[in-house]
């Protein structure tokens, strides 16, 4: 398989790194090299494009089964994490995602969603049989973890909508948090209802998986999150484009953890209600919204940097997004694995 190399007359390769007349030659599946424009081996693929080079987008919260991936990986999406889906369906389609001619994005899963009996997301109308996995002692959820570590989860998902039903115990969640360490395995929670991000707090989970919207935190809860968790954005799920009570307690929160110094992902919630498979430029005007700076913004997007050894998974628009993120909606060019899958 040949070498590719892009050349490109503007790029940002990462936070401070906007740098005009930029080459990066991609093999393998990664990058090994990135430098000034410069000679390249005749053996190797070179495309110098007119346009905004940048890395390519990761989505951290969708449900991939209710988008398309064809459309998420043609859009500027080269890997997602899908945030709750039956074991048998979703971890299959995350090992084929690996294989050469898979046209979507690089997936990675959490598997179903860890909940109590008659909890969310057991009756959701959205999520087939197996999407919640019933948790009722600690020692089930020693158990679904390991097994779920077993089969590639890449985070342990917990519902704490205390909305939409019962809940796992104090215990159950301490429990849950304890075995997924015990794997390395992530906890990220859904915390919806009055006092629900505080319990994952104080149990240990290290992320959520929604922007809080059901409660305005208070600054302790706040700094305190800012300090042990990341946040992934879906603000738009809110009001898809409209302005909402909800969004607006979401921007609130969201900003404040911000200034905290809190880490905060992009994700869209695919699946849930018209968001748009691949990049949604309205999800980062929100990100801009609650006081992230463009570059911020991106930065929350992108899967990783342009950097020797990352994926060579890149992106390019008609113009900088660092001038008006809108241009995220212009893409020219998608490289997924060192692979053109996207070409006008």
């Amino acid at each position: 398989m040949a070498r590719l190399a892009i050349r490109a007359p503007l790029a940002w390769l990462g936070p401070g790194r906007a740098t005009p007349d930029v080459q990066v030659t991609c093999e393998g599946g990664s990058i090994v090299e990135v430098g000034r424009i410069g000679p390249v081996p005749e053996t190797d693929d070179l495309i110098a494009v007119d346009g905004f080079l940048m890395p390519a987008g990761a989505d951290r919260h969708v449900h991939v089964a209710l988008g398309d991936p064809v459309v998420m990986l043609r859009r500027g999406v080269t890997a997602v994490r899908d945030l709750a889906w039956p074991s048998q369906l979703i971890f299959p389609l995350a090992e084929a995602s690996e294989m050469p001619g898979f046209n979507g994005p690089f997936i990675r899963a959490a598997g179903p969603m860890l909940t109590a009996p008659g909890g969310y997301p057991t009756l959701a109308s959205w999520a087939p049989a197996g999407t919640g996995l019933v948790i009722e002692d600690t020692e089930n959820a020693a158990a679904a973890i390991s097994e779920l570590a077993e089969l590639g989860a890449v985070a342990i998902k917990v519902s704490l909508n205390a909305e939409a039903g019962p809940t796992p115990s104090d215990a159950v969640l301490a429990a849950i948090c304890d075995a997924a360490a015990e794997r390395d395995v992530p906890v990220t929670a859904h915390a919806q209802g009055a006092g629900q991000v505080a319990r994952a707090l104080g149990a240990g989970v290290g992320e959520l998986a929604h922007t809080p919207w059901s409660e305005r935190l208070d600054d302790a809860t706040i700094a305190a999150a800012a300090d042990r968790m990341r946040w992934v954005s879906t603000l738009d799920i809110h009001g898809f484009g409209r302005d909402t009570p909800e969004l607006r307690c979401a921007l609130d929160n969201l900003a404040r953890f911000h200034r905290a110094g809190g880490e905060v992902v992009y994700g869209t919630d695919l699946g849930n209600g018209p968001i748009p498979s691949g990049v949604h430029v309205t999800e980062l005007r929100w990100l801009r919204a609650a006081g992230l700076t463009t570059e911020a913004c991106l930065q929350a997007f992108v899967r990783a940097p342009i950097e020797v050894g990352a994926p060579a998974d890149l992106l390019v628009v008609g113009e900088s997004p660092l001038g008006d993120i809108a241009t995220l909606d212009d893409i020219r060019l998608v490289v997924r694995a060192g692979e053109i899958v996207a070409a006008p």
